[in-house]
């Protein structure tokens, strides 16, 4: 046994998959974008999450308050501090993505940000979901901020390590790098690629499933360059454009925008 009286005490943990609620904070990630369900509203990898969790756990509640769009400061500002009023036992926190894509988003000071916020979840008492960035070596646009992604995934863990979180690591997941994980726009997730991230949270969570976010791809068919040009070309037109549009007017597809399911309930009563 160490004699070592600087070491942190570690807080006690809940037992897994004991946790009785559940509130998911951030943007269009966590609501759910691009992952429908039949009536047309989100999905996603939160509430994907939260339907794992609540197998052998029927009493579990989940709010989700994240919404498409979001800065890190207006998720710390709003959806922390009402996350805290409910007094979950686990909050996921991914954050940050939006800020990173923009001119000047420095991953220093948000994660100084980001650090705030997972302090005041952990005093009022819940345990924290962190999730990281992706490796957007592949993608277009957001290939060109690998560097900052990589160096705020790197403050992201330091941070968990501080506060004794959990981390779904996304940089790592290889699944995540085929064109068949996101949606049209290149941007936001397809319904497998939300899978895929619900099943990391739970093994970071200590959940387990039948299914496996390893799941490889079946091969890729070829495609002519001309498919992949046209492809392209409409992409630009119909989602790269309005992204930066939006981004040079100082619109935010949030505005607007309140969360998909504010109260915490069982998901039997949510849909």
């Amino acid at each position: 046994m160490s004699n070592d009286q600087s070491e942190r005490p570690r807080r006690p943990e809940t037992p897994r998959h004991h946790w009785d609620s559940y509130v998911a904070l951030g943007d269009s990630f966590t609501e759910g974008l691009d992952d429908p369900y039949a009536d047309g509203s989100y999905r996603g990898w939160a509430d994907r999450l939260a339907e794992n969790l609540s197998v052998g756990n029927p009493r579990l509640h989940y709010a989700n308050l994240a919404v498409r769009g979001k800065l890190l400061d207006q998720i710390v500002e709003h959806q922390v501090p009402a996350a805290i009023a409910l007094r979950p036992s686990l909050v996921s926190l991914a954050a940050g993505g939006n800020d990173i894509l923009r001119p000047g988003g420095d991953p220093d000071l948000l994660a100084e940000r980001f650090d705030a916020a997972v302090t005041e979840l952990r005093a009022a008492g819940a345990d924290v979901l962190i999730g990281t960035g992706f490796d957007t070596r592949r993608k277009p646009v957001m290939r060109h901020v690998r560097g900052r992604v990589g160096t705020y995934n790197a403050h992201l863990r330091a941070i968990a390590d501080r506060h004794d979180c959990r981390v779904a690591d996304l940089w790592s997941m290889p699944v995540l790098r085929d064109p068949r994980a996101w949606g049209e726009d290149r941007l936001h997730l397809s319904p497998e690629g939300h899978r895929a991230v619900a099943l990391r949270a739970g093994e970071a969570l200590g959940l387990e499933t039948d299914d496996d976010w390893r799941r490889p791809w079946p091969p890729l068919p070829v495609r002519s360059w001309r498919t992949q040009r046209s492809e392209d070309l409409r992409w630009v037109r119909e989602h790269l454009g309005p992204w930066i549009g939006r981004r040079l007017r100082g619109h935010s597809s949030g505005d607007g925008r309140g969360p998909k399911r504010p109260h915490p309930a069982p998901l039997s009563s949510t849909r």
